[in-house]
């Protein structure tokens, strides 16, 4: 009966050994139906533009001598990539990807892949070559929007970006490295990603094996709709490295649409420079935890300094939605309608309160913060270690200050810890705005020990909130 027993478990053993793999691979997606019902409104885009003989086109700057130190940086998604070819030509060919949005012919790709055109060509998935024409860019949001002249093309079916989950399989189509029509799958690894200098896109952050050529192509879910445009991978050698950034659809289309119609686009602007809030910050001013956007400054006539916001507020929640990351705050505005009224819910002195702000309209050359002056006289503050003078008005003219004092010499102290150096403006401490040396070293004298307190200076025209703690180590 023993001997019986073992072999029924030895059976079931090698049983479940065979069928688990099975219902493993049952688990998995199939992506079969969706490339075939996907790929034929899915292009291959080739641009042909002048470059100088020292490569000054799309990341021309890597070509030449120099071209092995690439950093390590977002790379978009060229075939004139510089580990291809440094050699000058006038007329190079780049390539990316296409999706038809309308069976007459507009096509979604990124504004890179055109950008400086003189020529783009679209191939369709049955061969035929037209040549395109571009109805608008923007390249805020790397988005353009291109028209072939062709009837009953065949359109992706445009899904719905905010709907994704984290850990939800997306597929993409493309030309990678001038491959037509290839598929790579993944996963959603991250929503709302901000990258340096892409500040109007919050993009969808997946493992999908994207390389050169891939840019400008779609992004599907399961149900074979189109939630994004692969756009951005981080990468050290050029090619796929299991960080791949695409443009949500949603803001895509908004974008397709205003160019469609206008042809610009128009966003929201508040008027504000702001910056994220670590945690030493928030415990100088006094926070639960490191969340929300720090006003390091109120751009003059701006809808922030109509609505009463201040500088030192910390947005918290925008047009009823929370403000995690100071990143989440410039796309939330950016989509915001011209002349909509919102609400902004800030955290100042401590009390949370709330704003209603009118969103003005994004200028074409963004505002930038700047800085300011006072008498002759010098003053010296041993406390924290930071010689004071008054600012002259040319640096007030220089930096656009309205107020402040300028820092001559850091000595070993307080302010050194904190970060501060000779040249910074200092315009505010612990809460309040400082007019001239005398204030500022009343100021100091009031400060508490072993607690931390904002300090707003103003570094070459940029304006920065630093914590300061007397009693640091």
């Amino acid at each position: 009966m023993v001997m019986i027993n073992r072999c029924k478990a030895l059976f079931l053993f090698w049983l479940l050994a065979l069928v688990a793999p099975l219902s493993m691979a049952a688990e998995l997606p199939d992506f079969t139906d969706l490339v075939k019902e996907s790929s034929p409104a899915v292009v291959n885009i080739s641009t042909v533009q002048s470059m100088d003989p020292e490569g000054s086109g799309p990341l021309g700057q890597f070509n030449g001598p120099d071209s092995e130190q690439i950093p390590e940086i977002f790379r978009h998604f060229f075939r004139n990539m510089p580990e291809f070819d440094s050699r000058p030509r006038r007329a190079p060919e780049s390539l990316g990807s296409g999706f038809i949005i309308s069976e007459d012919g507009y096509i979604l790709t990124n504004n890179h892949v055109v950008d400086g055109a003189d020529q783009v060509m679209v191939r369709l998935n049955d061969r035929r070559e037209l040549e395109a024409k571009i109805i608008g860019t923007d390249a805020r949001s790397d988005v353009a929007l291109l028209k072939i002249e062709a009837d009953d093309l065949p359109v992706v079916r445009i899904g719905k970006a905010r709907e994704l989950e984290v850990g939800e399989w997306v597929l993409a189509i493309g030309s990678p490295f001038g491959f037509d029509h290839t598929v790579t799958a993944g996963i959603v690894s991250a929503k709302e990603r901000a990258l340096a200098n892409e500040t109007y896109v919050p993009f969808i952050q997946t493992d999908v094996a994207i390389n050169p050529g891939n840019s400008g192509g779609p992004l599907f879910n399961l149900d074979g709709e189109v939630i994004g445009i692969n756009s951005q991978i981080y990468t050290r050698s050029g090619g796929f490295m299991g960080l791949s950034f695409a443009i949500p659809i949603d803001v895509a289309m908004d974008v397709a649409d205003q160019l469609k119609s206008q042809g610009y686009v128009s966003r929201g602007w508040l008027g504000v420079v702001i910056q994220e809030v670590n945690r030493d910050l928030a415990e100088s001013f006094g926070l639960e935890k490191p969340a929300g956007a720090l006003v390091a400054k109120v751009l003059p006539d701006s809808p922030a300094q109509a609505a009463g916001l201040l500088e030192g507020d910390v947005i918290t929640r925008f047009n009823g939605r929370d403000i995690a990351l100071s990143s989440d705050l410039p796309h939330m505005v950016g989509r915001v309608k011209p002349g909509t009224e919102v609400k902004v819910e800030v955290i100042r002195d401590g009390e949370r309160t709330s704003l209603d702000v009118v969103v003005g309209l994004l200028p074409e050359e963004e505002q930038q913060a700047s800085s300011g002056s006072e008498g002759p006289q010098a003053a010296q503050s041993n406390r924290l270690g930071l010689k004071i003078e008054p600012l002259t008005e040319a640096l007030r003219d220089q930096w656009n200050v309205r107020s402040g004092v300028l820092v001559a010499d850091v000595v070993d102290g307080p302010g050194a810890r904190a970060g501060v150096v000779s040249g910074d403006v200092i315009t505010m401490l612990n809460g309040k705005q400082i007019e001239t040396v005398d204030q500022f070293a009343r100021v100091v004298e009031e400060l508490p020990e072993d607690r931390s307190v904002p300090m707003r200076i103003v570094r070459r025209g940029s304006p920065l909130f630093i914590p300061l703690k007397l009693g640091s180590e």
